[in-house]
């Protein structure tokens, strides 16, 4: 199944230590029944006159060494499943990265915050039971399991053969009805209860709207509804759950009365003394303690699917192409759009339609049109993100399917709302080139016109910025964007309305800023404002993912009325 790549693999690249997590687990197992073996031995043996008192001295080192040494076993047992859950569960979560990052532009169209959130805090987590509630617990009891039967088969078979079928409706009966029965019901508590998270997420980013527009208390009725479905189908499962527990202490307390009338009979026939009653009997409380946890641990098995099929969605296609060259390194990059397609769903249209371009190095376009046009989807496809359905994007002739999925050694993408993370300006910068020299640091500082800002900071480079950056404008941000991009020296620069959302004043200033400290590089820019086209060497208007109109500004505002019009609204003096 697609879903053990998140468990098979685990578990063969720490196969070591989960063979000692398991031995340990039934050494800690074996210990405690010999610890109530020999304590029920001891007090029987000591209920009886003896002539030595060495006959009663070896069980009682018995229960000293079986009382510490189960101790011990059982503390190595955690210390060792839990050091190896922990990293198990921290290649997960570097799994998990990986799987995101080849779809990072597009990740926030095809997944809601709530279900990422969901995943990084409750999938990864939840996965670590399968190990330590589940394989680990089951694998050590179905080996007790063996050495019990057989231990009993030496002295009595059809007693054994009874026994193996009383812990076999432990360990194996109930846990299996437990998953069949229930399975529905956990799947639905646990897309239910997701369903809550996202909704919740969603609601708390967009709280300050709930609150104007005085309908908060709508949103908390709602919620509550919800919440009343979950605790309701959270309640049949509790119920289920007491009932299978009822069965199974049934069960148990029939083993303890089988065991005390087998092992009077034992002592009737002469096969054991008397004083090994006791120890029979108190011998099988640790041991079905280790079986009434299982039916437990199955119970869980249909939620940890859920986590799992919810991992597998995440999953980006497979690369078709599988000769993959590394990325050129060259400062000079012409690329040509080849009468390329695209489409998201086989069942919807296109996204784009037979589109051209040739872009030399040095040149800069401006792609203006409307929402949905196909200008993000555009940019994507030069960017290598995704691949043309029909048609080929080359990079100085060569195909982008042919290199790596990373073009960032060519590509750098000056996006809308950069991410500045709560770090160091110095390091927010960095992001771009980390090993960057101070120099190098300053030079890119400067071009981005950053001086003044970081003169007024409290700490120059090194002030401890707030969370996505907070602390800074618009403007301020984009200007620490356009540092790292300095740093990076790509040839090609992709952007992505930078300028969006900014106030007339600070968008012309930070396109000036962005012109001059960018010249003879590739611009590819994406906008809505024909603020600063006079600056491109060609203007492209897409319309339902097709090129309707393309020119220089000076050609298109001689010869297109549409332009002028367009140009007119940014432009009032015009």
């Amino acid at each position: 199944m697609n879903e053990n790549k998140w468990i098979s693999p685990f578990l063969k690249a720490n196969s070591g230590r989960i063979i000692l997590i398991l031995f340990l687990s039934i050494l800690a197992l074996l210990t405690a029944a010999m610890l109530t073996f020999t304590s029920g031995y001891l007090i029987s043996k000591s209920a009886i006159p003896v002539e030595n008192i060495l006959m009663v001295y070896v069980p009682i080192v018995g229960v000293r060494t079986f009382g510490i040494s189960r101790a011990v076993f059982s503390y190595l047992e955690k210390l060792a499943g839990h050091h190896t859950v922990l990293r198990i569960l921290s290649e997960m979560r570097i799994k998990l990265y990986r799987i995101l990052e080849p779809q990072a532009l597009f990740l926030k169209s095809r997944f809601k915050v709530g279900d990422m959130l969901g995943i990084l805090s409750d999938d990864i987590e939840k996965l670590q039971n399968i190990y330590l509630r589940t394989i680990f617990p089951t694998f050590a009891t179905s080996v007790l399991y063996i050495i019990v039967v057989c231990a009993i088969g030496i002295l009595d078979i059809p007693f054994a053969l009874l026994m193996a079928l009383y812990l076999g409706l432990l360990l194996f009966v109930f846990p299996i009805l437990s998953l069949v029965l229930m399975r529905k019901k956990q799947r639905e508590f646990k897309q239910r209860r997701n369903g809550l998270y996202q909704k919740l997420t969603d609601n708390i980013l967009g709280i300050s709207d709930w609150v104007i527009s005085g309908r908060s208390k709508n949103f908390i009725d709602e919620y509550e509804k919800e919440e009343v479905i979950v605790a309701q189908i959270n309640h049949k499962l509790v119920q289920f759950t007491r009932w299978r527990n009822f069965a199974s202490q049934a069960v148990a307390a029939l083993i303890i009365l089988s065991l005390v009338f087998w092992s009077s009979q034992q002592y009737i026939d002469g096969a054991i003394p008397v004083t090994l009653i006791a120890a029979i009997i108190l011998v099988s409380l640790p041991i079905l303690d280790a079986f009434l946890v299982v039916s437990d641990a199955f119970e869980k098995l249909p939620a940890y699917q859920d986590s799992l099929a919810r991992l597998k969605k995440l999953e980006a296609p497979e690369q078709k192409n599988k000769n993959i060259r590394p990325v050129i390194e060259t400062n000079k990059v012409d690329i040509q759009v080849n009468q390329i397609s695209y489409r998201y769903d086989r069942e919807k249209a296109l996204s784009l339609s037979n589109v051209c371009l040739d872009i030399p190095q040095g040149k800069k376009i401006a792609v203006i049109g409307r929402s949905g046009a196909g200008k993000s989807t555009l940019l994507k496809l030069i960017q290598g993100v995704i691949q043309p359905t029909e048609g080929s994007i080359t990079y100085n002739d060569e195909a982008t399917a042919s290199f790596q999925e990373d073009t960032s050694s060519i590509i750098s993408v000056l996006n809308q709302t950069p991410h500045l993370f709560a770090t160091t300006l110095r390091n927010n910068i960095l992001l771009g080139v980390e090993e960057a020299t101070e120099e190098e640091i300053t030079k890119a500082v400067k071009l981005a016109q950053l001086e003044e800002l970081v003169a007024s900071l409290p700490n120059g480079l090194d002030t401890f910025m707030e969370e996505t950056g907070q602390r800074f404008s618009g403007g301020e941000r984009q200007r620490v964007a356009l540092a790292r991009i300095l740093l990076q020296r790509t040839p090609i620069v992709l952007m992505d309305e930078p300028n969006a959302s900014l106030d007339p004043k600070t968008e012309k200033a930070l396109l000036k800023t962005i012109f001059s400290s960018l010249e003879g590089k590739t611009l590819i820019w994406i906008t809505h404002h024909l603020v600063g086209v006079e600056e491109m060497d060609e203007i492209i208007f897409m319309a339902h993912g097709k090129i309707v109109l393309r020119g220089t500004h000076h050609d298109l505002l001689a010869t297109s009325s549409r332009y002028q019009q367009l140009y007119a609204l940014d432009h009032p003096e015009y």
